[in-house]
This record gives structure tokens, C-alpha cells and sequence, in this order.
């Protein structure tokens, strides 16, 4: 069979990787700004899309279809995200005789929609959590439907997935604005505006069970994930078996999933979401009729290969199992490592990629679709890569994968691999007491095992960036003995370097010895030794202490460097980079790449700090932009559907008269 994988990255290598390995010829589908990506070339062949947003490309059907005809598929997977969950596409690919590798278009559409879901489960008895998912749209009648429920509650978008066009809401007066984003955020995702409301369950754990059905009626499940840690409805953390999950609660929540799978003749692998309020309470949230992102997690306790199977159940397969012959061993943890800027409310990273060093940990899978030199674009999800451990005890798969994390290096652009990090150190999630309030209550903690001091990593960097410049100057001298490169007639070579520091600037003196280096910042010096030092990896001393520390140099002078849980950039003013050009204080930047969806102000505009000014979409969320100060609008530079860059100048604001 030839199997065409109408999506990209890591999930797009994921299939590709099993489908390969059943023996079966591969296509991939591609943008003009994925031209040179990991799945391209690790198909068997592969065709062009058309541009770079998704809407000209893996959002576009018929040029999918048409790419599968010119390949000549036999079937079509669609991931997940884009068309997966598209039951056009679904029916469209039975029309022109392909294999979806999904579940059947009616099923899809169904649970497609959360208030049409919610009503068809409520009559199959499947536990639903109190909500509202009339017709009537208006306002009002959410007002009055909320304070019926009782607040806090949720406001979430009827169509699609994805944690989009969701808002929670804790009192009347929030409920028009929320609305009117969800609305809005609802009808540039998924084409629908239909809202529903749900009770806000407090504190719960986020539950799902993976289940398998084939075509011939047997349906079976494979055990839950736990996915409560999550930030701003998108999971981040999850893992195998829920940790407090027993034998009977499995049993039951399990049952149910069945139940719900069978009672819409449902074919594939699915998910089914709950709300797991208490330790016995649990209320059906949603089912996912796809693979999920972190189907690696059920994949790693089982044995199982779930791609492998859909493969199998879309070619009329019986299932290979029954539910009495699924067995779970060891316990499992993934994370998703997003290009993201934590320390800028998680706004999207865009760039390109100066390093992209996986970790090499046993016990340890990773999921990844980039590789260095691939930049990041503002046109898809920011996800880079799914790490996962797995031991025979959830201490020691939290243990690898710390392990992994600190291994991993993603340079050339921010990322959440530290904020990761912190939360695997956190006593909530250390002791499996975290629910789907833990970011918003936990206090991430730093590791306590002895670090570096900021002026020590600043060391480090600068140590590691004169090394670097030392072997491109030494490649490039003609008779110069390695020995005596750092030597001079009036002694050893000294380099000054003035860097940008996460903590501001830094002027360091870097001094060459027979034993290693000193560096001295005004009254102060750090003595380092370099044990190792590979050109991406070096083990350093300093206070007779070992770190392990992976860096890299870019051509704007900028050293990236990973050290005891951190990832910092420190740029090298010396090299001939540009220091900032600040920005006045009535200039108004993007935030991140995007799309200019809303324009809420107009020259001449007063405006007080903190109004709206215009919403961003970016990497399929929409971002509001608010005044930095009060004033006036003086120019406003751009339009509606304009794309606009990171730190690009959209308005100014001047000081009002």
C-alpha cells in the first residue's frame, strides 16, 4: 500500500517511520516553507503544496487529493491537527477511493461538535459535565445559562479542538469579552462560531483513555494518560498510568470510553477526554477522533504501535488483541518542547535554528521533525518535539527525563525546555498531586542541586566563545604550533569581551593559562578548566566542580550556551554586533510574527494604558496587543491582513495634549 501523510513535522516523521517499517511505499506533502524538512526527505517521495500558510496548503484538500493522485496512493494519514479532524476531508478521500486512516466522516463530524457530542452522550449515559449546548447563541442567553450553571464556568468553542476559542470566566461582567474572543477565535480556526458554555470542575485531573475499534465491532481501550498540566488549555506535560489511577477507576472510566466508542460506530484509534473531579467522580469532556500528540506515552507502558495499527484496522484488519490481553508495564512522562519565550507570556518564537542537539538518554524517545539550520516560522503550531521517558517506576522515568531535558539543546531562538525543567523539579508534580490548576497555582522551583552563579555562566560563555574564535583563527594561520597560539612576545594573549547578558552587560578579560583560563569581571575572577570540548559540547571546572555545558556561536556574535538548567544567550559586542536601538516609549511593536486580524483603534484615537489596540494571529492563536502607555494614536502603519514581523513597528502612540 502507499500511504500519503497529509501533514508535517514530527508527527508527519512519526508515521512515516512505521508505515516504512511495515513495508509500505510513503508520500509526503509539503510547503514552500517545509521544503527542506526531515519529513521530505525521509519519504519515499514527495510533492509540493503550494505556500507557506496553511490555508494554500495542508489545509487545502483538493490539492492534497490531487497530490495523491499524482502519486499514486492507495491511502491517506492525516495526523493530527489540519485536516484530521475534517469530516469533508474524510468523505472527500472515500469519494476518490482512498483509504482514510481515521474513523468514519459521521463520526468525526459528530463529535466534532461539543454541544452535538455533549447531547448524543448524555444519551448514552455517559457521565457529562453540566453545561449549556442550546442553539440560541445570543448573549443573553449565555448570561442567563451561566448563572444558571453557576460560575466559574467555560466558555469553549462547539467545532474543532485544539484548545482554541476556549475562556474561562469568573463572573457576569467578563462574559461579553470572552464570548466575543472565543466567537472570534472559534470562526478563524474551525469556520464556526457556535460556543457552548460548561461548569468550571475545580481542580480536577485531566483524563483521557486511548481506545482501538476495528470495522468488524470489537472495540477495546489501552489504559488512560494523564494530562492535567496544561497552560492556557494546551498540554504540556503527560503521562502513563495516571498517578492516582486504580485498578477499579481504570475499569470503569475504561468502560465507559467503550461505551462511547461503540455508541457512535466509531473505527480507528480515538480518545476519549474526561474531567476526573475527586477520586471517583469523572465527567466526559470531549472525544478526539485521532491520533493524539501524546499517544507516545500509551505507546511506551503497552508495547503497542498505534500507528501501526490504525494502519491495520483501515485495511480491514481484525484487532490483534482483546481488552483481558492489554498489559501496562513501567510508567511513562512526556513533554512538549514548544519555541516559545516563556519570559514573554509564551509568545511564539520564530527564527532559525543554530543548534538542535536531541538527547541520547536510555529510556528515552524523542519525536522531533527539525533539525539545526530549519528555521521556525510563524505559519504552524510552535511545537518542535515530544520527549518522553519510561523506567519501571514513575521516579525513575521523572529521573531520565530530567536527564533528557538537561541534555537537550534548542539554540537560536527562546524555547520552553527550562520552564519544563522546573516543572519535573516541582513538589506537586514530584509527588503526582498535580490537577489542571497546578501552573496556575504551583511556584516552579530551581533545581537545588549547586549551580553556576550568573557571573560564572557569564564566564563560561565568554571562555567558550574565545576558544571558538581561537580555533577559526588558528585553521586559518599558516605554521602556527598549537602550543604557542595563545602566546605573545609581551606574554599570554588576553581578550576583552563586552556581552549581553540575560542580567545586562557584562566586560569580561579572558587571560589563557597553562592550565586552563581566568576571567575577570572589575575586582572578581573565576578560574575555568576545559575537560572537553567538541565544539558543541564541553565539560568545564570551576571550584573543583564538573558542568556539562552545550553551546554554539552564530554568525551575529551571539554564544548560546546550556548549562545546570538554563538556556541563556549571551551576545558578543566585540564581534561587531549592533547594540539595541531602543525603541521609544510610544512605538508600538509585534510581539511575534503574524497576521494583522483586528485593527481597534484609528489616528487620532485617545487611548489609556492598557485598551486593546489591535489582536495578532500567530501560530493558529490570536494575541491582543495593549497600549504600553496613554496618548494618542499618531500613525497606525499597517492594515487589516498584513503580515507583520517580530518587533516590527505597527503604531505609535504619542503623549496625549
Amino acid at each position: 500500500m502507499r500511504i500519503l501523510v497529509a501533514n508535517r513535522g514530527e508527527i508527519a516523521c512519526r508515521i512515516l517511520s512505521s508505515a516504512k517499517s511495515l513495508g509500505h511505499d510513503t508520500v509526503a506533502v509539503f510547503s514552500e516553507a517545509d521544503a527542506c524538512s526531515p519529513h521530505v526527505t525521509m519519504a519515499d517521495q514527495a510533492i509540493l503544496l503550494g505556500p507557506a500558510p496553511a490555508a494554500e496548503s495542508y489545509l487545502n484538500m483538493e490539492r492534497i487529493l490531487q497530490a495523491a493522485r499524482d502519486s499514486g496512493a492507495d491511502a491517506i494519514h492525516p495526523g493530527y491537527g489540519f485536516l484530521s479532524e475534517n469530516a469533508a476531508f474524510a468523505r472527500a478521500c472515500e469519494a476518490a477511493n482512498l483509504r482514510f486512516i481515521g474513523p468514519p466522516a459521521d463520526a468525526i463530524e459528530l463529535m466534532g461538535n461539543k454541544a452535538a457530542a455533549k447531547i448524543h452522550m448524555n444519551a448514552a449515559d455517559v457521565p457529562c459535565v453540566p453545561g449549556y449546548n442550546g442553539i440560541q447563541q445570543d448573549d443573553a442567553t449565555f448570561a442567563a445559562a451561566a448563572n444558571d450553571i453557576g460560575f466559574p464556568v467555560m466558555v469553549k468553542a462547539a467545532a474543532g479542538g485544539g484548545r482554541r476559542g476556549i475562556r474561562r470566566v469568573e463572573k457576569t461582567v467578563d462574559l461579553p469579552d470572552a464570548l466575543r474572543l472565543a466567537r472570534s477565535e472559534a470562526e478563524r480556526a474551525f469556520g464556526s462560531a457556535e460556543l457552548i458554555l460548561e461548569k468550571a470542575i475545580e481542580r480536577p485531573r485531566h483524563v483521557e483513555i486511548q481506545i482501538l475499534a476495528d470495522q468488524h465491532g470489537a472495540v477495546i481501550h489501552l489504559g488512560e494518560r494523564d494530562c492535567s498540566i496544561q497552560r492556557r488549555h494546551q498540554k504540556v506535560v503527560e503521562e502513563a498510568p495516571c498517578p492516582v489511577m486504580t485498578e477499579q477507576l481504570r475499569e470503569r472510566m475504561g468502560e465507559v470510553a467503550v461505551t462511547a466508542a461503540k455508541s457512535i460506530g466509531y473505527v480507528g484509534a480515538g480518545t476519549v477526554e474526561f474531567l476526573l473531579s475527586g477520586a471517583e467522580d469523572f465527567y466526559f469532556l470531549e472525544m478526539n477522533t485521532r491520533l493524539q500528540v501524546e499517544h507516545p506515552v500509551t505507546e511506551m507502558v503497552t508495547g503497542l504501535d498505534l500507528v501501526a495499527l490504525q494502519i491495520a484496522i483501515a485495511q480491514g484488519e481484525h484487532l490483534p488483541l482483546q481488552q483481558n490481553e492489554v498489559a501496562f508495564n513501567g510508567h511513562a512522562i512526556e513533554v512538549r518542547l514548544y519555541a516559545e519565550d516563556p519570559s514573554q507570556d509564551f509568545i511564539p518564537s520564530t527564527g532559525m535554528i543554530e543548534l538542535w542537539k536531541a538527547p541520547v538518554v536510555e529510556g528515552v524517545r524523542v519525536d522531533d521533525g527539525v533539525r539545526t539550520g530549519l528555521s521556525i516560522t510563524p505559519y504552524y503550531d510552535a511545537m518542535v518535539a515530544k520527549i518522553i521517558g519510561w523506567d519501571d517506576s514513575r521516579k525513575m522515568a521523572r529521573c531520565r527525563l530530567l536527564r533528557a531535558l538537561h541534555e537537550t539543546a534548542l539554540f537560536g531562538l527562546s524555547s520552553n525546555r527550562d520552564f519544563l525543567i522546573r516543572i519535573l523539579q516541582t513538589p506537586a508534580f514530584v509527588d503526582g498531586r498535580a490537577t489542571t490548576a497546578f501552573l496556575s497555582e504551583a511556584r516552579l522551583e530551581e533545581s537545588s542541586v549547586p549551580g553556576l552563579t550568573a557571573a560564572q555562566r557569564a564566564a563560561v560563555a565568554a571562555v567558550l566563545a574565545y576558544r571558538e574564535q581561537h580555533r577559526k583563527a588558528l585553521k586559518a594561520s599558516l605554521l602556527v604550533c598549537d602550543e604557542l597560539s595563545h602566546w605573545g612576545s609581551a606574554g599570554s594573549l588576553v581578550s576583552r569581551l563586552t556581552l549581553d547578558a540575560p542580567g545586562g552587560v557584562v566586560k569580561l578579560t579572558v587571560r589563557a593559562t597553562q592550565t586552563g583560563y581566568t576571567v575577570i569581571e572589575g575586582d572578581s575572577q573565576c578560574i575555568i578548566q576545559v575537560a572537553h570540548d567538541d565544539g558543541v559540547s564541553a565539560t568545564v571546572m570551576i571550584e573543583k566542580l564538573s558542568h556539562r555545558a552545550t553551546y554554539c556561536m552564530t554568525p551575529d556574535g551571539a554564544v548560546w550556551l546550556s548549562v545546570d538548567g538554563r538556556i541563556e544567550c549571551y551576545l558578543n559586542r566585540v564581534s561587531g554586533a549592533d547594540e539595541d536601538d531602543e525603541a521609544s516609549t510610544g512605538l508600538v511593536r509585534a510581539p511575534m510574527h503574524g497576521v494583522l486580524l483586528k485593527i481597534l483603534v484609528s489616528p487620532g484615537d485617545r487611548v489609556e494604558r492598557g485598551r486593546p489596540l489591535l489582536v495578532l494571529e500567530a501560530m493558529k492563536m490570536q494575541h491582543e496587543v495593549i497600549a504600553p502607555m496613554d496618548g494618542c494614536i499618531e500613525q497606525v502603519f499597517f492594515g487589516l491582513g498584513d503580515h507583520v514581523a517580530a518587533d516590527e513597528v505597527i503604531l505609535e502612540i504619542g503623549v496625549a495634549q
